[in-house]
């Protein structure tokens, strides 16, 4: 006999276990199915407030405040001895000013420990291996536990949040090449030992390269003196290195920037050193007949901006209202009502990513004496608020940026 539920989500990552939750909270039946065990190792640690909305939404916020993370307030950024940045309260847009750095592994678990005291049903050591559908959009998945036993479950709905496992992309043949260069990022956790009295652990660090723009590196302070560490390049940058050097590379990041030997002169490389290359990627359709696909299943950009996690519970926010109309013989239009809405943001931090990369973005970002009206616009798109439209640097970033970082040049 094959399982029946309304609604099924592949991954209990952060856009899954959001979901889970606004759809308990809608009365339907959810059952998620997780191929790792928690907690497990993940990326995408620093959050920005944005994201507080939708953990609030989710009801989960006393139990992310209880966790004890460690409080973010803003972004710092340094070059070569230059500094720079930014205060999340002081923003143009309404809403959270902070939020956590976060070690995945004990914040995805809390979140989805909320989602289950909601009562969704999370199973995890579950992996997809056959997802078909039928003609009303119904979807059956063919499911394999640890052991090697299999057993399908039917679905009204589907929603893929899996991450970069990109399951439903996989096996319905979405994926398309992203147009952003292969990158890789290199990254561990250490323990810092930072005297912060020179050290502003309410605010991530990024650390540009000396010599060369397109390379970066992430310093993520935790609570407890532990931070995350990682660099990222064009794929080419590490060539130069063994494929069994990872730690020889994030070694060599510290080594190439004052700024970060200075910081991490007693640090402890305790912990696993990690990469993912060619992380960026795009899909043909963020939905189907049936089915669609949540934060970075569907798409994601680059870790510079910390938008990964943001964009995936902004996902999980407008998909799950919608599921639950459509399950009410509701008809919805998925591209006007889904996917263009999220492709709003989504393109925004697209705008700043490339920025980034071209060099103009880092131009603003050291230029002192900014309009401060200007840089409460700007920090609302670092603080996550890519979707608020009554921010001119939201409505026309691209253009906005250049012309920004051409009075920047000039002063």
């Amino acid at each position: 006999m094959i399982e029946q539920t309304e609604i099924a989500i592949i991954g209990a990552g952060p856009s899954g276990a959001i979901a889970a939750a606004l759809l308990r909270q809608l009365g339907h039946h959810v059952v998620v199915l997780e191929q790792s065990h928690f907690p497990r190792f993940s990326i995408g640690e620093s959050l920005l407030p944005q994201s507080m909305v939708f953990i609030e939404q989710a009801g989960m916020t006393e139990a992310v405040r209880a966790a004890g993370f460690q409080l973010k307030n803003g972004a710092a950024f340094a070059r070569d001895g230059k500094r720079g940045s930014f205060d999340f309260t002081e923003k143009f847009s309404v809403g959270p000013g902070t939020t956590y750095q976060v070690q995945r592994a004990r914040f995805d678990q809390v979140l989805a420990n909320e989602a289950m005291t909601q009562g969704a049903d999370i199973r995890f050591g579950q992996k997809i291996t056959v997802v078909s559908f039928d003609e009303q959009g119904a979807s059956t998945l063919k499911v394999e536990d640890g052991a090697g036993h299999q057993s399908s479950l039917r679905a009204k709905f589907l929603l893929d949040a899996s991450g970069f496992g990109r399951v439903l992309s996989r096996l319905l043949d979405l994926e398309l090449p992203s147009d952003f260069p292969m990158r890789q990022s290199v990254f561990t956790h250490i323990e810092d030992h930072i005297d912060n009295n020179h050290f502003d652990r309410d605010k991530i660090l990024i650390v540009i390269h000396p010599q060369q723009q397109d390379v970066w590196y992430w310093l993520i302070p935790f609570s407890e003196g532990r931070c995350s560490l990682g660099v990222v390049a064009d794929s080419t940058y590490f060539d130069g290195f063994s494929e069994e050097s990872n730690l020889e590379i994030i070694r060599d990041a510290v080594v190439a920037s004052p700024d970060l030997t200075t910081l991490l002169a007693n640090a402890h490389f305790d912990t696993p050193v990690r990469t993912i290359k060619g992380y960026a990627c795009n899909v043909k359709s963020l939905w189907g007949n049936g089915y669609a696909l949540l934060g970075n299943a569907g798409e994601f950009l680059d870790p510079v901006f910390s938008s990964g996690v943001t964009i995936a519970l902004k996902s999980a926010s407008l998909a799950a209202p919608l599921v639950s109309r459509e399950l009410k013989g509701q008809s919805i239009d998925w591209n006007a009502e889904y996917a263009q809405p999220l492709k709003l943001g989504v393109d925004t931090f697209r705008a700043y990513v490339n920025a980034w990369y071209e060099g103009s973005l880092q131009q603003i970002i050291f230029t002192e004496d900014q309009s401060p009206a200007i840089r409460e616009m700007v920090c609302s798109i670092l603080a996550g608020y890519a979707w608020d439209t009554k921010n001119p640097f939201v409505q026309e970033p691209e253009r906005r940026l250049k012309l920004l970082a051409e009075l920047c040049s000039g002063s």
